[in-house]
């Protein structure tokens, strides 16, 4: 590593991704809940009894119970209930869904699990799930089989499961379900059946299963993106790759970048704006505010490099942000120079990163996310 080569640094994040005076309730995953109404209905279906309460396992072992909001039998044919679901103080779109589940029995012995309205459709490789069936991940299933199975003997006696939640594909229009190839619903998720507030891994989750899907359709360029902005801008200058290559990844480039690599991908871009792209350059792959801090000295650098003025590179020295140090280029008349510079050092750091197995292209891009300021190398189909 050269004098000029920043340590390549991947922070982990805290707990939360917010920090409040009280601590945050947590919630419950969609696959808890609909485990959780599947449960209800298998004893509903057994019984003939309408319930009104039903107690689950946890993949931890942990028991937890929920209020049954609606249950319906046909006695012997039928049953119906729904749980509503609870995310606690997660931002969470599925916030109210109620998870419903509707069984009746079957021929053969064991469960058959299907996606009702509401619940999406894949239809893309990648995401570890069969092509046409319902988005219900791996956990989930584990879970529903195992609560119906506390009712029923699923050795002897065979159900069929429909688990479906109304209002559902209006809420997966909040999603990037559509652009991974999960249509018409949302996905029943969950890895440990709890919903941490602003839960940071499941974020990082998805950025990495959305990577997964791009090079399971053959893409070879992954676009990185640090919000709605940035991604609007990298539409503009790339509107040659599909929507799929086009990921928001948040803080989380290493885990982005580890991912490309691991699948086989030949290239990334990155665009963002000043704040990241200033951590990125100073080699920190995991970019929350919690976990780094802007380097003004690197911004002095590439501020003198740039040719400004020494009582300009001053001023950057003691920017209180980069966006300060971005409008003093912009006053001086070097923000494109600087500009490109600052791609040019993050273009470095992510090659480094990916030992160089991946071509880098960075952008930057202005607050609005409508103009491209600079770029590492022009853009090049």
């Amino acid at each position: 590593m050269s004098a000029e080569e920043p340590p390549l640094r991947e922070p982990d994040l805290p707990r939360t991704a917010k920090v409040r005076p009280q601590a945050l309730r947590t919630g419950w995953t969609t696959g808890t809940c609909a485990a959780a109404a599947a449960k209800a209905a298998a004893t509903a279906l057994l019984t003939g009894a309408v319930q009104t309460d039903v107690e689950i396992a946890l993949p931890s072992g942990r028991r937890v119970g929920f209020p049954v909001e609606r249950c319906d039998v046909e006695p012997g044919r039928r049953a119906e209930a729904v749980v509503v679901k609870d995310a606690g103080d997660d931002p969470d779109v599925t916030h109210g869904a109620h998870l419903t589940a509707t069984l009746r029995w079957r021929d053969s012995a064991g469960l058959e699990l299907e996606g009702g309205t509401g619940v999406g459709t894949v239809t893309k490789p990648g995401l570890g799930l069969a092509l046409g069936g319902p988005a219900i991940n791996d956990t989930p299933r584990r879970m529903i089989e195992y609560s119906v199975g506390e009712v029923i003997d699923l050795l002897e006696r065979g159900v069929t499961a429909v688990i479906s939640v109304p209002q559902g594909e209006r809420m997966a229009r909040k999603t990037t379900n559509a652009r991974l190839g999960i249509l018409g619903g949302i996905s029943i998720l969950g890895t440990t059946g709890v919903v941490r507030p602003f839960s940071t891994a499941s974020w990082r989750a998805s950025v990495m299963q959305a990577v997964s899907v791009l090079a399971a359709q053959g893409g070879t360029t992954l676009v990185l993106c640090t919000g709605a902005r940035t991604e609007h801008a990298a539409r503009a200058l790339r509107p040659d790759l599909p929507e799929v290559a086009f990921v928001e990844v948040g803080d989380f480039t290493g885990a982005a970048l580890r991912v490309a690599v691991d699948k086989g991908l030949t290239g990334v871009v990155f665009v963002g704006m000043a704040g990241k792209l200033t951590k990125l350059a100073a080699g920190v792959l995991m970019t929350h505010y919690t976990r780094s801090r802007i380097d003004t000295d690197l911004l002095a650098g590439l501020s003198r490099e740039a040719g400004l003025p020494a009582a300009a590179v001053e001023e950057v020295a003691g920017a209180n942000s980069a966006r300060h140090a971005y409008e003093i280029w912009q006053r001086e008349g070097r923000l494109t120079t600087a500009g490109e510079l600052l791609c040019g050092r993050v273009a470095d750091v992510l090659a480094r990163f990916t030992d160089h197995r991946l071509r880098v292209d960075v952008s930057l891009v202005d607050f609005t996310g409508h103009d491209l300021i600079a770029s590492s190398r022009r853009w090049a189909a």
